[in-house]
């Protein structure tokens, strides 16, 4: 099938294709504005420092240290996200509602690579409880880390502000209408494909050497319902045996 025919193909389904797209992007549109809960992210930033005394020449700081911290905030992630610190965040902050599981999922600890800063972000329907949940985790890390790891390198750079005025993170509606309109589109060109692999009716030449292996002889071309009125009545004053009915006299 060449690039003319596919193109053909989507040419008569068009109207489909139009339509399921308006409909779907205004959907997704409406439901991103008004159904769907709208998500804040608030975050606080820990550093981890190097040990005190531990410096190398020129006063500045062992890189071996340096190394060292980097690489243990690997671990630092993933015990910040366990049920040992999320218990002792519930126990303290009883105001932030919410069960060890729960805050276990709305929380997520990243890092920028080569850098001795973590980033703990807490995600939720409120702004201000956000932050409360993140600034609550960091403080609790800070002082159960030592217990744990016999270390105190841990310090808070800057905790949420639970009273900023934030944008929700999520929902985004541009976005989730652009991607709608992406996915429809690729949907409706393929339902146009469908339909005319199940549509067998024969619409072309190449269709009746295909389905009765006929060679065709002449072609007919299907005049439009204006051309063929007037035809008619020029063949009716042009011929007087022709009433103005329409009606033929067979001899």
């Amino acid at each position: 099938m060449e690039l003319k025919q596919y193109w053909l193909i989507v040419k008569r389904r068009l109207w489909l294709i139009a339509l399921l797209v308006v409909i779907g992007a205004t959907a997704t549109g409406v439901c991103s504005a008004y159904l769907i809960d709208k998500q804040y992210e608030a975050s606080s930033k820990i550093i981890v420092n190097q040990k005190e005394g531990a410096v190398g020449t020129a006063g500045l700081p062992d890189v071996r240290t340096i190394d060292f911290n980097v690489e243990i905030i690997k671990t630092y992630k993933e015990i910040i996200r366990t049920p040992r610190i999320m218990n002792v965040v519930i126990q303290q902050y009883p105001g932030l509602k919410t069960s060890v599981g729960e805050l276990i999922d709305k929380v997520s600890v990243s890092t920028v690579n080569g850098t001795q800063v973590m980033s703990v972000t807490a995600k939720d329907s409120s702004y201000s409880r956000a932050a409360e949940m993140a600034n609550a985790v960091s403080r609790v890390f800070q002082e159960e880390i030592p217990k744990l790891m016999k270390v105190d390198n841990v310090n808070i750079l800057f905790e949420a502000d639970p009273g900023a005025n934030a944008e929700p993170s999520s929902p985004n509606p541009l976005t989730n209408v652009l991607l709608s309109i992406v996915l429809l589109l690729v949907v409706g060109i393929g339902l146009a494909f469908l339909l005319d692999y199940l549509d067998d009716t024969v619409k072309s030449e190449e269709d009746v050497r295909e389905w009765a292996g006929l060679a065709t002889i002449a072609d007919i071309p299907n005049a439009s319902r204006s051309r063929r009125t007037k035809g008619s009545k020029n063949a009716n004053l042009d011929n007087p045996i022709r009433g103005g009915t329409g009606a033929t006299i067979h001899t």
